[in-house]
């Protein structure tokens, strides 16, 4: 029989994806891992690899279709010699098996606020995956009508699942079950509608682009961050005349690589990550991801950064940073950067971490507030690095100084621990050379 391949769900957030391309043909012959096709996330283009061999019959969702829900079948593989003029083809198909085109994960991953319950098909609960088809007898049918049970309810006890006669009276017996209630979602609130908004302004004065996924990903977790998290905020200005002249050094004494190009180049946000990742590792009560039934405390400090894109951002992670050379951690987001910017990254590379980094200093921002992006605890903020007018030892001296804002979830950390964070952070900042011991 026909086997179906299913849009995947390539992340725990993904609930749609662009099918870019298919790289197979109806006809080619198709063994397992085979590629067969781009799908465009919100993040990355990821491909998709065959897990069943056969051939590709038939093509149901064509090059370049856009917003296709995870779990719809795109295509279909048939064996050798099986007719594939008698396919019928579904929309939707049933929940993924190990027939599906590319599983998400081997393990399952913690559903983040932005992920929709799945709804659970009526097929599945008596038993049956036909695609809703609920198998009973005529009987079990009169009766079920006559006294209003639910035949997608009961599990079926004859052959091959069937609801039979008495499956119907144990359940008028049994009583109806109550239903588990969905996951809680925190509703979001999109203000204006569309109507309203371009009221406001003449027709023929602007022009609509649509969003496209990743537009529309970041609109809503980082408005229901903003509606779920209780942030709150701290800065410092830190003097980093030290953490120059020490940058500066490093990099003269990098060794030569064998295009004779140095083999690092430390950059300021490479030691502002190092800096935040010691600084919380330093503060235990910091290390921390707040879930609704448990603190998790974490060994090490996996830290994001903020990454702009031609369409967005995203935020490739740096694990353990803690534990990282500068050289090492340098050239790291080095080469996370250059696949975020051609969306290469893989799922597990962008996703988690229990802090991060934004800076816009490069655009002369002087302070800002970043949102924290779930389910990390908290995000540092960097300015600009600009020379003030400091006082020091009672005289008034010239000195490079950058404003440090980290925004901290209220129910994973109190404002003494985020202050404590904050100043370990200022701290190593101001003696680097501490990051290096």
């Amino acid at each position: 029989m026909p086997i179906n391949i299913l849009m995947p769900a390539l992340s725990p957030t993904m609930e749609k994806g662009n099918l870019a391309r298919w790289l197979k043909k109806e006809g080619d012959k198709i063994k397992s891992g085979d590629v067969l096709a781009e799908i465009e996330t919100d993040k990355a283009t990821m491909e998709v690899e065959a897990v069943d061999e056969g051939i590709l019959a038939k093509i149901v969702v064509p090059d370049g279709t856009a917003d296709v829900p995870v779990n719809d079948v795109i295509g279909l593989i048939t064996e050798e010699g099986e007719d594939a003029s008698a396919i019928s083809v579904s929309a939707k198909a049933a929940p993924p098996t190990a027939s599906a085109a590319a599983p998400a994960s081997e393990s399952p991953a913690p559903a983040p606020i932005s992920a929709a319950p799945s709804p659970t098909p009526a097929a599945a609960l008596n038993g049956h995956a036909d695609h809703g088809r609920i198998f009973a007898s005529p009987l079990a049918r009169r009766i079920a009508k006559e006294t209003g049970v639910d035949l997608a309810a009961i599990k079926g006890s004859g052959p091959h699942g069937r609801v039979v006669e008495r499956d119907v009276k144990t359940a008028l017996a049994e009583g109806p079950k109550p239903q588990p209630a969905p996951p809680a979602r925190p509703a979001y609130t999109p203000g204006l509608s569309d109507e309203i908004i371009k009221a406001y302004f003449e027709p023929g004065t602007y022009e609509a682009v649509p969003h496209d996924t990743m537009r529309k990903t970041i609109a809503r977790r980082l408005a229901e961050a903003k509606q779920t998290i209780p942030h709150f905020y701290l800065t410092v200005d830190c003097e980093i005349d030290t953490l120059l002249k020490l940058r500066e050094d490093i990099n003269r004494s990098a060794p030569l690589n064998k295009d004779g190009k140095p083999a690092y180049k430390i950059s300021v946000n490479d030691m502002v990550i190092k800096a935040l990742a010691l600084a919380i590792v330093r503060v235990p009560g910091a290390n921390v991801t707040f879930t609704e039934a448990a603190m998790l405390h974490h060994q090490h400090a996996d830290v994001a950064v903020a990454v702009a894109i031609p369409d967005g951002l995203i935020t490739p992670v740096v694990r353990a940073a803690d534990t990282l050379p500068l050289s090492v951690l340098s050239n790291m987001m080095k080469d996370m950067v250059a696949r975020a910017k051609e969306r290469r990254l893989k799922p597990n590379e962008y996703q988690g971490g229990v802090t991060a980094v934004s800076n816009l200093g490069m655009f002369g921002i002087k302070d800002f507030c970043a949102v924290i992006n779930p389910p990390q605890s908290s995000i540092m903020a960097i300015g600009m690095d600009e020379e003030r007018a400091i006082v020091k030892n009672g005289a008034i001296v010239a000195a490079h100084m950058m404003s440090a804002t980290i925004s901290c979830d209220h129910r994973a950390m109190d404002g003494a621990k985020g202050a404590e964070l904050i100043s370990a952070f200022k701290k190593l900042i101001e003696n680097p050379i501490s990051m290096l011991i």
